[in-house]
């Protein structure tokens, strides 16, 4: 036997334990470990040991010619955000011995009844929200955090309502598992912010997506939030962001009654705008995936605008057969900017717009030296870098979105 012996312990104390490992607690010549646990045992009738300056005692008690067993007591499972780690790196792996019990996420998950194998693990313990913040915007479903006294489930709650995510969550706060004043609530993230509920220390809040569907009537008349159009369940963060659309509009200098063409239509957010703008506007979506031709015409079912119609297809050879435009969006070109270039401008009609989204550089050079060479072509540039704040606990932050260039080209006026 190993003269160190981690045992975890769930809220239901010593009854939660098997009669084996009880025995080899109360064989122990040191019980150590924070007040909750050690509670579990009053009459243990060995040393107490407390966290502070445990691994020191540990280490002079390895080195003692003949120790005894120490029983360190953790909550669920010591390896599992716990204790363990810390230990490991402190202490030789062959003198340690664990006996996990049920962690909280196991418990919370049971609870729940949903499967977890593919739930994203969140430790917001003395830590940051960039891993719960990548792993909202790259949609993970489920994820499990385990909060502490700052990340609390109303700063989970505000943290996940500053990002404007493009799907909505739902927040599962499962408080005090396994014990006897174990409670589970289902809340939105208004809902958590609206209460004045005094939650738990020990709480696990489990986020689950929904696809929650928008109120047409309480809609803006643009800028529509992000978290209401149907997006790429892979990723959810793949949309030209509110902030960016709208400026994209207004790049676009949209008339009533034109014809309009979205290149790289992505999930239509850009066409869904157009057409509630411009409701009599004829409207073609480009889109060269069939998951975001199905996205785009889910989107255009959701905000009730008909008038788009879908076109899967790559650009430059799916616009053959299109009336001529008045206004064109690029925001995706597959490496074929140049080309979709060369066959959109020839099309437009007079007085007609072309609005360019770029993310790199490469796709910026080629921009350049595609006007250099048409000098009857004007172009103007703007570089947009926005940041959205974030709440980090009871503070906030930046959090930038990735920059993009906008591009306005219309015919010069000789």
């Amino acid at each position: 036997m190993t003269p160190i012996q981690v045992v975890g312990v769930g809220l239901d104390g010593a009854a939660g334990l098997p009669a084996a490992i009880q025995q080899l607690i109360y064989q122990a010549v040191v019980l150590a470990g924070s007040d909750r646990p050690l509670s579990y045992f009053p009459d243990h009738p060995g040393q107490r040991w407390p966290l502070k300056g445990l691994e020191a005692r540990l280490k002079a008690h390895l080195e003692t010619s003949n120790p005894g067993v120490v029983v360190v007591l953790t909550s669920g499972d010591p390896l599992f955000f716990g204790l363990g780690r810390q230990l490991l790196q402190r202490l030789p792996a062959d003198a340690i011995t664990f006996h996990p019990h049920l962690s909280s996420v196991q418990l919370a998950f049971s609870r729940l009844k949903l499967p977890w194998q593919e739930a994203a693990l969140v430790s917001a313990h003395g830590r940051s929200l960039d891993r719960l913040e990548s792993c909202l915007k790259t949609g993970a479903d489920p994820i499990a955090v385990l909060t502490d006294p700052t990340h609390t489930p109303g700063a989970i709650a505000r943290f996940i309502q500053a990002l404007d995510l493009p799907t909505p969550y739902q927040l599962w706060v499962c408080e005090n598992l396994g014990g006897p004043e174990e409670r589970i609530q289902e809340f939105s993230p208004t809902a958590v912010l609206e209460s004045e509920i005094a939650f738990s220390p020990l709480t696990i809040v489990v986020l689950t997506r929904l696809a929650a569907p928008p109120v047409l009537e309480t809609l803006p008349l643009f800028g529509i939030p992000d978290r209401y159009f149907f997006s790429f369940r892979d990723r959810p963060g793949l949309i030209t962001k509110r902030a960016v659309r709208v400026l994209i509009l207004g790049e676009l200098t949209l008339q009533p009654q034109q014809v309009f063409w979205d290149i790289g239509a992505g999930t239509g957010s850009v066409s869904v705008e157009v057409a509630r703008l411009a409701p009599a506007s004829q409207i073609w979506a480009i889109e060269k995936t069939a998951a975001g031709s199905e996205l785009i015409r889910q989107n255009a079912r959701r905000f009730a605008t008909p008038q788009i119609n879908v076109i899967q297809g790559q650009a430059p050879e799916a616009l053959a057969n299109l009336p001529a435009p008045d206004r064109v969006f690029i925001g995706g070109s597959s490496g074929q900017l140049p080309k979709i270039l060369d066959f959109c401008h020839p099309q437009l009609l007079p007085g007609g717009v072309i609005v360019v989204a770029l993310a790199t550089l490469e796709n910026l050079a080629e921009m350049m030296q595609w006007l250099a060479q048409r000098p009857n072509w004007q172009g103007q540039f703007q570089q947009v870098s926005l940041s959205l704040s974030v709440a980090v606990g009871p503070l906030t932050r930046w959090t930038p979105l990735n920059p993009v260039t906008l591009v306005r080209l219309t015919r010069r006026h000789l």
